[in-house]
């Protein structure tokens, strides 16, 4: 561990639940890198991921946005082709763009949509795609005939949120240059979403443990009965 790491590390108690600004102070000021951390929310879930009647996984568009410039590529055609690079998608295309994505490993975007025509064609690289975290979905607003608002949406920071298989969920909540205050705003309202894609099938405690921390920093606990105070 880094001479960084080990001085930030001091300021929290690793046996304390801290409410949810006060873990985010801490994030903020144990984020001593040289560039601007992104702070991130892990949540530890009672649900079986094995089971896909506990599967939680969704996207909740954040209000202070994720501090990151996001490169949408689009798979469309005819006018909604045109209607996607009007809204301001970096990458538009069709057929060509699944060769390009095959024969050169392409992947210099963040984001994919899709229009359901176009679900067939991008079936065939469903295999690169999906170990990437970019496959379009319906659940995540991903495969839509209303692209514009999708890209709106993604580019005014909208971010999809999946258990693992470890039960836990990871999530960007924005930079360390946000302040504490824009940063509470975007934990509520990603846990508020977690807390309402609870599945009707999970039993017992439904947020087990909930963390933030900095990109290069360390963790500060949140108590689980606090994240919506």
């Amino acid at each position: 561990m880094g001479k960084n790491y080990i001085e930030s590390a001091k300021l929290i108690d690793k046996s304390a639940l801290y409410t949810p600004s006060e873990a985010l102070d801490l994030a903020v000021k144990t984020a001593k890198a040289k560039f601007d951390e992104t702070i991130e929310l892990h949540v530890r879930l009672g649900v079986d991921p094995r089971h896909a009647d506990q599967q939680v996984r969704g996207a909740v568009v954040l209000p202070n946005g994720t501090g990151r410039t996001v490169r949408v590529l689009v798979f469309a055609k005819g006018e909604k082709a045109k209607e996607a690079q009007e809204a301001g998608a970096d990458f538009v295309g069709a057929e060509e763009l699944v060769q390009k994505i095959q024969s050169e490993n392409w992947f210099d975007y963040d984001v994919v949509v899709a229009t359901p025509d176009m679900m067939g064609v991008v079936g065939r690289i469903g295999r690169v795609l999906g170990p990437k975290g970019l496959m379009p979905n319906p659940k995540s607003g991903t495969v839509t005939f209303d692209v514009a608002k999708a890209i709106a949406d993604i580019k005014a920071g909208k971010v999809e949120y999946r258990v693992d298989k470890t039960a836990i969920v990871h999530c960007p909540i924005g930079k360390k240059s946000f302040g504490v205050e824009k940063l509470q705003q975007n934990f509520h309202a990603l846990m508020d979403a977690l807390i309402k894609a609870k599945p009707a099938a999970a039993k017992g405690q439904y947020v087990k443990s909930v963390s933030v921390s900095s990109t290069m920093g360390p963790g500060a606990k949140v108590n689980p009965t606090k994240v919506l105070d």
